[in-house]
């Protein structure tokens, strides 16, 4: 009883809090006990009715006191005019939980007022009616409440008469058949006869609610033992039933202990199978948990490789356009070496315009030496005589001049041994150049097969992981399909979750095959660009070097051409004695414009190799950097085939406790089967005991009807 009030005390609780939520009042239980209080005095004064004291004492006194939940009248005299404002004011009312009115001495006018009230209302709990002599008017009423009523979970209607009226305590059995809510009901001494007893029978049967019944020190005797033992069959809810003081034999008494054990037995073997029952479910809600957690953990891997591949992508793509930026540089130098190479080509041009004005200058020298001569063979006729004496001196003149073209012949095979060096020297750099370009283009073809064999690899490592985990995913379905279709037999609640799995795994294979035909898709991209790429290098030297060879053999040419000019300038000098030195002083300043050009020359294939070398420096870094690349796919690769070996790991885990819970269930099973032998045991025990002991008792074929 301690505990029964307990938990109508806590219920009563948790339904005021939510009244009080929904009307958005919050009201302390005193100033709510005074707007009680006052709704009473208020309704007596508007029905003509005086407030009885007594009733305004005992709601003072619950105001101050302790338990501000019950309504407490017991043994006070309460008149009918009192009773129907009180009906009124319970049909709303949400702060009391419990009502006490036993020995409150209530006519059946009373009685009904406040059992009308109480049928709206849904808050109260436990109601007590002990010792107010309620008839058949009341028994009516009763049966109404407990139709209409859904909040009473105890009833106390001891030392009452309603089981002297036997149309009222059977509109009273129907309510009580037709209720679901009430679980206590004491009937203890109220003159309830074998009649009464079996109605009561027929209310048990369709109750499914109540647990305690007391039907102590009544009239029942044993054909309402019998009628009452009956009914257990097909009641499975009533835990307790008490029968003392019923004349009623102790074998029905002792058959009833059994039913009521049998029912006790029941109840505790159902609450354990919900308790089970929940807490398989939470395991089975904990272990799509995990799954699911597995499972985006799995997707948060991919996407971090995902990224991790589009930053390597985009690292690739920089150094390319890097690559290309060098090669644009290298480009615009070249573009400036032939700038430079017209610059000098103008100024050959140049040199050759002057050699040729120089040519002009020796004709007309040699006219002039003609018309001189002329004029000296005349001054020579003229002055014979002189010529003795000059002759001498032109001797030697002539001896001086000589020495002097033997000098100026050594120049000129000094001027042709250097020409041979340079043209020695020009033919080495076109050496140089066609070696390092050789040497470029077998490094460009070894980068190029060995980005194809990087390509090869990673898409078969991408092609092996893929298969990997179609695998994984092919044994996961066929495992998961074994696993629900054994299961299915058995457990039919956990086929929303099979379904459920089933759909999750489609999803995973759609999104898989979607990613990997990105991937590819990617994959391909990345290759044509990246052949566009190379075409376009290749394209671009191939180009340079075509440029290269045309400015080559311009240079041939122009060596050529100055070879030309020499051969006419000796022979011209051979002419030419007394322009000589004039033309030294040029030879010499060619001479010295050749040596600033062969330096520019020199200076220009200095930095060609050290922009080649530079290259070439490039080039070992981007290899550095494939290198990198693969070390990082190498420990991508490692970290896939560590988080397949942990899922496979997980998987096998959940395999196992999914096992373990069936082999639970397949117990539990076991042990309900064992139960309801025993069960089925027992009923046929009870019902032959039964049989038996009517067959042997005269009662059974000579008891009177009355």
């Amino acid at each position: 009883m301690v505990f029964l009030h307990s938990l109508l005390f806590s219920e009563a609780s948790l339904v005021l809090r939510h009244a009080e939520d929904r009307k958005g009042v919050t009201l302390a239980p005193a100033v709510a006990m005074e707007e009680f209080r006052k709704a009473y005095v208020q309704l007596c004064k508007e029905s003509g009715a005086q407030p009885q004291e007594t009733v305004l004492q005992q709601l003072h006194e619950l105001r101050e006191g302790p338990g501000q939940s019950r309504l407490d009248f017991a043994t006070q005299s309460l008149s009918v005019d009192t009773c129907r404002v009180l009906g009124k004011l319970l049909q709303d009312e949400i702060l009391f939980t419990e009502i006490m009115l036993s020995d409150c001495m209530l006519n059946e006018e009373g009685v009904r007022h406040l059992l009308n009230g109480l049928c709206s209302n849904t808050v109260v709990k436990s109601l007590d009616l002990k010792g107010n002599n309620l008839r058949a008017p009341g028994a009516e009423a009763l049966g109404k409440l407990l139709r209409q009523n859904k909040s009473i979970r105890s009833l106390t209607l001891e030392w009452n008469s309603l089981g002297m009226w036997e149309e009222g305590f059977s509109l009273f059995c129907q309510g009580l058949g037709a209720n679901r809510f009430l679980q206590w009901l004491d009937l203890r001494n109220n003159q309830i006869n074998h009649q009464g007893a079996g109605e009561l029978a027929l209310a048990l049967k369709c109750n499914s609610s109540l647990r305690e019944l007391d039907l102590r020190w009544n009239n029942i005797g044993l054909l309402g033992g019998r009628a009452l033992l009956s009914c257990l069959h097909s009641n499975k809810t009533l835990r307790r039933l008490e029968l003392a003081g019923n004349n009623v034999p102790s074998d029905i008494l002792k058959a009833v202990e059994q039913a009521m054990d049998h029912n006790q037995d029941r109840q505790t073997i159902l609450a354990e199978n919900h308790s089970r029952t929940r807490v398989l479910s939470k395991e089975v809600f904990s272990l799509k948990e995990e799954k699911a957690k597995q499972f985006l953990d799995l997707m948060d891997t991919i996407d971090k490789q995902r990224e991790e591949i589009t930053r390597s992508s985009r690292t690739s793509a920089a150094r390319v356009g890097q690559l290309q930026e060098a090669l644009n540089e290298r480009q615009s130098v070249m573009n400036s070496l032939k700038a430079k190479l017209q610059m000098t080509e103008a100024a050959l041009a140049l040199s050759e315009q002057k050699v040729h004005n120089l040519g002009e200058l020796l004709s007309a020298t040699k006219q002039e030496q003609a018309s001189m001569t002329e004029c000296q063979l005349k001054e020579l006729r003229q002055q014979k005589q002189e010529a003795s004496d000059r002759e001498t001196n032109l001797l030697q003149h002539l001896s001086a001049a000589n020495e002097k073209n033997l000098l100026l012949r050594n120049q000129v095979d000094e001027l042709e041994r250097r020409c041979k060096a340079q043209q020695d020297q020009l033919f080495q750099v076109k050496q140089d150049l066609t070696n390092t370009t050789a040497e470029l283009k077998l490094r460009v073809a070894q980068a190029e097969e060995r980005l194809e064999m990087e390509k090869k690899r990673f898409k078969q490592g991408l092609e092996d992981m893929e298969s990997l985990r179609l695998k994984e995913v092919d044994h996961m379905t066929h495992h998961m399909e074994a696993s629900e279709h054994s299961m299915q037999e058995r457990i039919q609640r956990l086929e929303a979750t099979r379904i459920g799995l089933e759909e999750e795994l489609s999803r995973v294979k759609a999104a898989a095959f979607a990613e990997r035909g990105q991937a590819e898709e990617e994959l391909i991209k990345v290759r044509g660009q990246a052949r566009l790429e190379e075409q376009q290098r290749l394209d671009h030297l191939e180009e340079k070097l075509r440029l290269m060879t045309q400015s080559r053999d311009e240079a041939q040419n122009y060596c050529l051409r100055q070879k030309q000019a020499v051969g006419e300038a000796q022979a011209k000098v051979s002419q030419v004695t007394l322009q000589t030195e004039g033309l030294k002083r040029r030879m010499e300043e060619l001479q010295q414009d050749l040596s600033g050009k062969e330096q520019e020359k020199v200076a220009e294939v200095n930095k060609v190799r050290v922009e080649l070398q530079e290259q070439i420096g490039h080039l070992q870094a981007e290899r550095t950097a494939q290198e990198g690349l693969k070390e990082k796919i190498a420990a991508l690769e490692r970290q896939l085939k560590v988080l397949s070996s942990n899922h496979r790991e997980a998987l096998l885990d959940k395999e196992s406790e999914i096992s373990t819970l069936q082999e639970k269930l397949r117990m539990k099973e076991a042990e309900i089967s064992r139960m309801r032998e025993e069960e089925a045991q027992r009923a046929s025990f009870l019902q032959n005991a039964i049989m038996a002991y009517v067959q042997g008792s005269a009662l059974g074929a000579l008891s009177p009807r009355k």
